[in-house]
Order: structure tokens, then C-alpha cells, then sequence
């Protein structure tokens, strides 16, 4: 990816996508400086990484009146933990590069002076690892059927290593619809001997998951997203992305 200007981060928080109502997105990783200077470090300070965190932090157009707008959003994930990704270059084209992680709604600000567009300030704060991974599921096609996504050639999982997956439903409509999405592995793109990894739990309204295998190695190295939908006319948007750590 070349350089670039920041025109187009798509940010989904939980069930929400933040896209049209953010004008700043920010992302920070650090590990805790630890000394361990001693008598032998010749003059100098010796550290090592501690505990690591991760924040993503935004700001934009305040918005109200059903769950798909911020305030809404902001006021019902506050203080609870779910999935945030967050795509740098838009989210176009499966395999786009995502940031996520499985983070606590911390802190919620809005309102400014009069005559001011009103505003929203929000941060999340990690409880999983921030981890780089790609667009596994496009969020503007809509599902209506039972079926999977395009597979990428992701890799193998080591030992000690961990495949992590995050789900964002935006959208359901329908009646008694349902959407039971899964991760799957396998050892070729044709997918003729299909492994689930990950299975996420059946979701009949606008929410999120992450979700993550056990750091057992998974000699597989393509991977994709799949999904069974149950109910009369149901349609759900959803964003998935996927990521080895």
C-alpha cells in the first residue's frame, strides 16, 4: 500500500458502523517499559515489554433515534466489551488490510458550544491484542441465503498462535430471521474438505463477536467465512475480518 491520504476509514464498532458520522480515527499499541538495569548493563538501562494494551479512539457527528445511529450505539455499549475494526483504505474489496480488536467502551463525550455542529468523542480500550488482519466479509452485501464467502490464502497457524475473527451484524430485517456465521480452514482454495475453526453464535439483531481458536496449530492455510441464514425473507449486512497472531 503507498502512501495515502485518510479519506475513507471505515470503523465498526460492535453492531454499529461509524463510517458516515466519524471524521477521526485513531489507533495506538504499546507494551509497559519494564527495567531490569543492573550492575552488569555497563551505565546503561536494560528493559523489557511488560503488559501490552491497545485504544482506538474517534470523533465525529453526534446522531440519535434507533441503533444504528452513534448516540444509541455509544449509550448501549458503554462500560461493555466487543469487537472494533477498523479499515484504513475503506472496506471495497475482500482482503483489505483491518485493524481489530475486542475492546471496552470506555468513555463517551458530546455536545459543544452553541452554533457548533454537534459532536461525539468515544474510546475503547482493548481486552484482546490489536491485531492486523484483512476484510474477510464485505458489509454492503447483503445476505439473504445460506452460503460462504471468498476464501484467502491466510496461512498456517503455529503453535502458541491464534487465528482471531470479529463479526459486525449492521443490519437484519425479515421475519424470525437468524445468521449463524463460522470461520473455516483448509488445506487447498477449493475448500473439498472444509474445517470450522470458529463458530459464532446465532445472532437475530444488530451486534458483534470476536472470537478465537485456542493456539493449537492449524497446518491449513486458506480460510474464509461462512454462514447458515434461517427465516422468512431474512437479510442481514455484515462485516467480517480475520487475522493470525
Amino acid at each position: 500500500m503507498a502512501k495515502s491520504i485518510l479519506t475513507n476509514v471505515r470503523c465498526f464498532a460492535v453492531g454499529v458502523d461509524l463510517t458516515g458520522v466519524s471524521n477521526k480515527i485513531e489507533l495506538s499499541s504499546e507494551a509497559e517499559v519494564k527495567k531490569t538495569t543492573n550492575y552488569g548493563s555497563a551505565g546503561w538501562d536494560e528493559v523489557i515489554g511488560g503488559i501490552a494494551s491497545a485504544e482506538i479512539s474517534g470523533e465525529g457527528q453526534w446522531e440519535a433515534g434507533d441503533t444504528t445511529k452513534v448516540d444509541d450505539a455509544s449509550w448501549a455499549q458503554l462500560g461493555g466489551i466487543g469487537p472494533w475494526s477498523v479499515c484504513p483504505a475503506g472496506s471495497a474489496f475482500i482482503g483489505d488490510l483491518a485493524y481489530f480488536t475486542n475492546a471496552m467502551r470506555s468513555d463517551y463525550k458530546l455536545f459543544d458550544a452553541v452554533g457548533e455542529v454537534a459532536p461525539w468523542t468515544g474510546t475503547a480500550k482493548s481486552s484482546w491484542p490489536l491485531v492486523r488482519g484483512v476484510m474477510m466479509h464485505l458489509p454492503g452485501t447483503a445476505r439473504t441465503a445460506t452460503g460462504t464467502g471468498t476464501p484467502l490464502e491466510l496461512g498456517a497457524v503455529l503453535a502458541g498462535k491464534r487465528m482471531y475473527a470479529a463479526l459486525h451484524v449492521l443490519s437484519v430485517a425479515g421475519t424470525t430471521p437468524s445468521i449463524t456465521a463460522r470461520v473455516e480452514s483448509d488445506d487447498n482454495s477449493g475448500f473439498t474438505s472444509a474445517t470450522t475453526r470458529l463458530t459464532f453464535t446465532a445472532a437475530n439483531a444488530a451486534g458483534g463477536q470476536a472470537l478465537r481458536t485456542d493456539g493449537t496449530a492449524i497446518t491449513d492455510t486458506w480460510w474464509r467465512i461462512a454462514w447458515t441464514i434461517s427465516g422468512t425473507t431474512p437479510s442481514f449486512l455484515f462485516a467480517a475480518t480475520l487475522g493470525l497472531q
